[in-house]
């Protein structure tokens, strides 16, 4: 946004630069100013000084901002008092016995063009003022909005990943709890590779972004948790086949499939397969589960954490993912396509 914000100041500046030094003369010289110059140089510097003025108070007050807020009395002095000055220079500095030569209708007529000339430049500086002024002034509304959105976007995304987070925290307990009770010789092994997993959870987890190799090591390092707490029923294969690892993600944004797969696709005296794949193509990700569902309970529990990630990826990469999600013959299959740069 401070980007937009400074391109917008520098568009102000050149569009300034081209109303004093191009616009504004090339208005003067095509207007009938000649007599003005030869006869009255002081008159024509203050009318000329005073239409730079003239565009430097529109464009100073901002009249499209005060109309919007309601400033209308201050909006009614202001043009009071421009009409005003405008009308002094129209009438009172055209002077009959400067044109002693000429007849009554002549005379009647010059001062008809000498106040059309006047008027001229007055609505010619008003008109562009005031729609340089709108422009400008529609260009803020756009980009408040969208700060409001963006704002808004990053509210709802600290949000869903805070719910993502403890989802994960209590299931992985619950089987660390598990452990301890059995008093398993894997206990130690598994809280070591917790402790790991809460590292980068706090340490990554906060960024907006980190590689994806990174991601990578922490979905490898979770299967690897949940593996030690498996038995030989459960087979899990998971491929690795990115080539491309430096390439950004958000991160925990794949952890949610891997977890269900765990969660449902498991079990301790039935023979099953958890299969997780991931690749990359043009800077594109595939990410792919399938399990089989062991638990039929899957279709109600799960929606919770699949619709939050869901909605994380449509703040994250608009239009620039595709997830879909099927069941098939007792088969839980999802597929993640990303287009990450």
């Amino acid at each position: 946004m401070k980007s937009s914000h400074m391109k917008y100041a520098h568009i102000a500046i050149y569009i300034d630069l081209l109303f004093c030094l191009v616009i504004m003369p090339l208005i003067i010289m095509l207007a009938p100013v000649e007599k003005w110059i030869e006869h009255k140089m002081p008159f024509f510097i203050s009318l000329v000084a005073y239409l730079y003025g003239l565009y430097f108070i529109y464009r100073k007050t901002k009249l499209p901002q005060l109309l919007m807020r309601r400033k209308f009395t201050r909006v009614l002095l202001l043009v009071a008092s421009l009409l005003l000055i405008t009308t002094l220079y129209s009438r009172y500095s055209f002077q009959p016995n400067d044109y002693p030569t000429l007849t009554e209708m002549a005379i009647n007529l010059r001062k008809q063009l000498h106040e059309q000339t006047i008027w001229f430049f007055f609505l010619i500086v008003t008109g562009f003022s005031l729609s340089i002024e709108l422009t400008f002034e529609l260009f803020r509304q756009i980009m408040s909005k969208k700060e409001v959105e963006m704002e808004k976007s990053k509210a709802e995304l600290a949000l869903y990943k805070a719910q993502i987070n403890p989802h994960f925290l209590f299931n992985t307990l619950n089987a660390l709890y598990g452990l301890v009770l059995t008093k398993s010789e894997k206990t130690e092994s598994i809280f070591i590779k917790f402790s790991n997993i809460l590292k980068y959870m706090y340490s990554q987890g906060i960024s907006e972004t980190i590689s994806i190799g990174q991601e990578m090591d922490y979905i490898q390092q979770y299967i690897d948790l949940q593996s030690l707490r498996l038995n030989h029923h459960t087979q899990v294969i998971f491929e690795n086949k990115i080539e491309n690892p430096s390439l950004p993600i958000a991160p925990m944004i794949l952890i949610t499939f891997v977890e269900n797969c765990f969660k449902y696709g498991s079990s301790p005296d039935k023979d099953c397969t958890i299969h997780i794949q991931a690749s990359d193509q043009n800077n594109c990700l595939l990410f792919q589960t399938e399990n089989k569902i062991m638990r039929e309970s899957a279709r109600d529990s799960s929606q919770v954490g699949i619709e939050n990630c869901r909605k994380r990826l449509e703040l994250i990469y608009p239009k620039r993912h595709r997830l879909t999600i099927q069941e098939d013959d007792s088969l839980f299959k999802v597929k993640l396509e990303i287009q990450l740069t």
